[in-house]
């Protein structure tokens, strides 16, 4: 499915059903933001990696307006809604201030995969390693855009996973991230307790030999 989309590019990711808050002071962005207020409108944003768009992006909605400064300044809240693919870029929209193009809605795949119980299990051995809590289960839908922030991925690596459009494939995507990231980790946590240990007295086994 293609629409038009207000575009508002941004050096991040934002997947859908995601929270997004932003503080809006360009004058292109405020008179976009102001549009989709007033008109009910969606916009997107499309990710602005390495200086350029490579082609993906969030459709989002403006869920709040928090504050609206006396200088026109605003801070709101937006959703993301679905994924897209840019099919054409127009800097600035005829008339407007803001960028704009036509773009392809990404059909969102199945929400519930085999592979999240794998997925699941090494999210836990992450947490542990970090002391961290974790509330996500096997079942939690479209579980790979819940975690994709949290794990440790580069700019880079949640656009290529923005990218995929099956939640089977994002999650073994993270898998994989994981395999490698997990012994990196426990390694950093032998060596803090290592450190700790250095300068305390120690109980020492005799040897034998």
């Amino acid at each position: 499915m293609e629409k038009t989309l207000s575009l508002f590019p941004l050096n991040l990711i934002v997947y859908p059903g995601e929270d997004l808050n932003l503080h809006i002071f360009e004058p292109r962005y405020r008179q976009l933001i102001n549009e989709c207020l007033e008109e009910e409108k969606t916009f997107g944003i499309p990710a602005f990696i390495n200086n350029k768009l490579p082609g993906y992006g969030t459709e989002m909605h403006v869920t709040t307006l928090h504050k609206r400064y006396p200088d026109g300044r605003m801070d709101i809240k937006s959703k993301g809604l679905a994924v897209f693919r840019l099919v054409n870029f127009e800097n600035p929209v005829a008339g407007k201030l803001y960028a704009g193009g036509e773009v392809e809605l990404i059909k969102p795949g199945d929400g519930f995969i085999a592979h999240s119980i794998a997925l699941t299990e090494r999210l836990e051995q992450l947490y542990d390693l970090l002391q961290m809590d974790t509330d996500y289960t096997a079942t939690t839908e479209n579980l790979s855009y819940k975690v994709a922030h949290k794990v440790g991925l580069s700019v880079e690596q949640e656009y290529d996973l923005l990218t995929l459009e099956t939640e089977a494939e994002r999650q073994l995507f993270l898998i994989q991230h994981l395999n490698k990231v997990l012994p990196v980790v426990s390694d950093m946590e032998r060596t803090k307790q290592r450190i700790k240990m250095n300068g305390h007295f120690k109980n020492l086994d005799p040897l034998n030999f």
